[in-house]
């Protein structure tokens, strides 16, 4: 199963594969070097198709739990000062995608969305201290009557050029949904109220829309 933003690139990607497998057949007589970039092309070609990949993830929804929004690493966990939208100390923790990582995000809880907002911005390497304040990125707020608000920021890397993201303000959502994409690479930040049971620790990998990041 593919992400909906996949389709055009693997459409493309599908008759480039074509044309280039039946072009060199025809153009490079020595057997082993046109099997060589053959297997090029298909191997480049299963990267993309492997990226897109959108599967199936079984959420439990609890309106006590954070779950994590994106497949990847916890790289931070520390307490800071949030400065868009709360204007005070809050706990982040921070979530890096390789491109290998499933690019889906997800929603961390249930509830209303009470901000949206995309930032242009630098592409600084998504692991940068100022990436999340500096690269381009999309701010959400999502709130509950259990959790409170938590805010989540896509954050484009340096090779991330494009974030999608699907939250609209006033809106209803459900934890575990399909929130946005983030193509090629990058991180998720959270953030959430002091106090905060964290459930996971440095350089753990965690799976979005499954596991549980945070829970009061």
């Amino acid at each position: 199963m593919f992400h909906k933003e996949g389709f055009k690139i693997i459409s493309i990607a599908t008759v480039i594969l074509l044309i280039a497998i039946l072009s060199i057949d025809s153009l490079i007589d020595i057997a082993w070097l046109a099997m060589s970039i053959q297997s090029v092309f298909i191997i480049l070609y299963i990267l993309v198709l492997q990226f897109f990949r959108n599967p199936a993830r079984n959420t439990v929804v609890n309106d006590a739990n954070v779950i994590a929004p994106v497949d990847g690493k916890v790289v931070v966990i520390e307490e800071v000062e949030e400065t868009e939208f709360f204007k005070d100390k809050r706990l982040q923790v921070s979530i890096f995608m390789s491109p290998l990582n499933v690019h889906v995000t997800r929603y961390p809880i249930s509830g209303s969305v009470k901000y949206s907002k995309y930032h242009p911005g630098k592409y600084l390497v998504a692991w940068h201290p100022k990436a999340s304040t500096e690269n381009e990125r999309t701010t959400i707020v999502v709130e509950n009557e259990t959790f409170g608000p938590v805010l989540y920021r896509q954050i484009a890397g340096a090779v991330a050029k494009r974030i999608v993201n699907y939250a609209v303000e006033d809106t209803n959502v459900t934890q575990g949904t399909d929130a946005g994409f983030i193509k090629f690479g990058s991180r998720v930040d959270l953030f959430l109220p002091l106090g905060t049971k964290i459930n996971v620790s440095l350089n753990d990998k965690v799976k979005g829309g499954v596991q549980i990041v945070a829970s009061v």
